[in-house]
């Protein structure tokens, strides 16, 4: 099955260290994830032949719970894609319909899960990229507050953004796994600690996120947001109504909410991701770290042999970061993008003054058919529309199957306030337990 769906760029199992919490479970890790001794490409030509010399936080952690990793998933390379095809080494499959995508970018890992090769899998999320997946192959994504997850040894895209999250195939796995990855770690700095003046602690310390999948929605007020929801493709709409009718009949309540920022979030995201991808692979000029096109003389000529390393979206992404953050351009881009992060941060802030979660689709559309979004850019950016507006604020969500239309899988998002990721477990396994 693997191999037919293309799920890994490695495989290589590495045992566990103990008999903990994830004793007998298999994992598969996405490949922007360092793991010692084990290569990690990110997708990409540029780094096929990179071996860490050391684990990633999130793979230490998972090794001394006992998890037994069986390889290293395909994905867009570097973070950058929506499908699963940019990667340098070939497209994979959604089990749900081989001619179909995963979703991306942690499309490998997604589908590790989904065809039942791997009991768990990491993924990194961007903007959207654990929970669209998820979506899209059925199964569930967890993009956890950013701080709560440790990025040490997560190759870096953008890092304002990006956060580690476990894929899995029920939400109590999911939640199980948040519980072995989550904690302050002191190589990473935005392991913070909760500002608020009655905690003194890490979010995470004395919380159990899988304790929480206990299905009990009653008194529980769920947002509904308009913006989220107009557009989307009408089986999507119908699929997740369905799923929030059953809430609605286990005791929770629906409110509409507006999130006017929302319709710029896509805008904003790409502006503010592509500036600092020009910036974290820079790196990769074939001297200090990545691929070497080996030639000798005039340094931009190598420079520029050196950079044929990158696929096209990567290369088109650079070049728009750049043009967003050079002189004369950076206030007209880049800093309104930074207005509009905040704007959408202040709508979230203001939503959940009322409500408890908010409810939309994960994805808009329906899986892409292979290959259907490679020669429009702006039609797979566009299918982001529901999952960044929560990078930018920086909040968590999780993605659930809410149900198939036209035999294809439907995911419903769940968002809540920072750190309160039990809040989001607990509906999803709501969901989960009536569709």
């Amino acid at each position: 099955m693997s191999a037919d769906l293309n799920l890994y760029i490695t495989e290589e199992t590495v045992d566990g260290t103990s008999d903990g919490p994830l004793a007998g479970m298999t994992i598969a890790v996405k490949d922007n994830i360092s793991t010692e001794g084990v290569t990690t490409t990110c997708g990409s030509e540029m780094l096929a032949d990179y071996v860490p010399p050391y684990d990633a936080t999130v793979v230490e952690r998972v090794l001394d719970a006992g998890a037994t990793m069986v390889g290293k998933t395909n994905m867009d390379e570097f973070g950058m894609g929506t499908t699963t095809e940019t990667s340098a080494f070939g497209p994979t499959h959604n089990p749900a319909d081989t001619d179909r995508v995963p979703g991306g970018s942690s499309g490998g890992s997604a589908a590790a899960v989904a065809s039942g090769d791997a009991d768990l899998a990491l993924g990194s999320d961007t903007g959207g990229s654990v929970r669209c997946p998820a979506a899209f192959c059925g199964v569930v994504g967890i993009k956890p507050t950013y701080g709560l997850v440790s990025r040490y040894g997560l190759v870096a895209y953008a890092n304002s953004l990006e956060q580690i999250g476990p894929i899995a195939s029920s939400v109590e796995d999911a939640a199980r796994l948040l519980d072995v990855i989550a904690g302050p770690d002191e190589r990473d700095a935005t392991t913070r600690y909760d500002e608020r003046e009655e905690f003194d602690r890490h979010p995470a310390d004395g919380t159990d996120y899988a304790a929480a999948a206990d299905g009990d929605v009653d008194g529980t007020t769920i947002g509904i947001p308009t913006e989220l929801f107009d557009g989307a493709d009408e089986r999507v709409v119908e699929t997740v109504e369905d799923a929030l009718e059953s809430l609605e009949s286990r005791g929770a309540e629906t409110v509409e909410v507006s999130l006017p920022s929302v319709d710029h979030a896509v805008q904003a995201y790409y502006v503010i991701a592509m500036s600092e991808a020009s910036s974290n692979l820079a790196r990769f000029d074939g001297v200090r770290y990545g691929h070497s096109a080996g030639h000798d003389g005039n340094w931009n000529d190598t420079f520029a042999e050196t950079r044929e390393a990158f696929g096209a979206e990567v290369k088109r992404r650079i070049l728009l970061g750049t043009y967003a953050l050079s002189e004369g351009y950076h206030d007209k881009y880049y800093r309104k993008a930074q207005d509009a992060r905040a704007w959408v941060k202040q709508d979230f802030d203001a939503a959940f003054e009322e409500v408890d979660v908010i409810a939309s689709p994960t994805m808009p559309v329906l899986p892409f058919e292979l290959g259907e979004s490679l020669d429009d850019p702006l039609q797979m950016y566009l299918a982001d529309a529901n999952t960044t507006p929560v990078n930018l604020a920086n909040l968590p969500a999780i993605s659930v199957p809410a149900g198939t239309a036209d035999g294809l899988p439907v995911g419903l998002q769940l968002v809540g306030p920072r750190f309160d990721e039990e809040t989001i477990v607990r509906v999803a396994s709501a969901v989960e337990d009536a569709v």
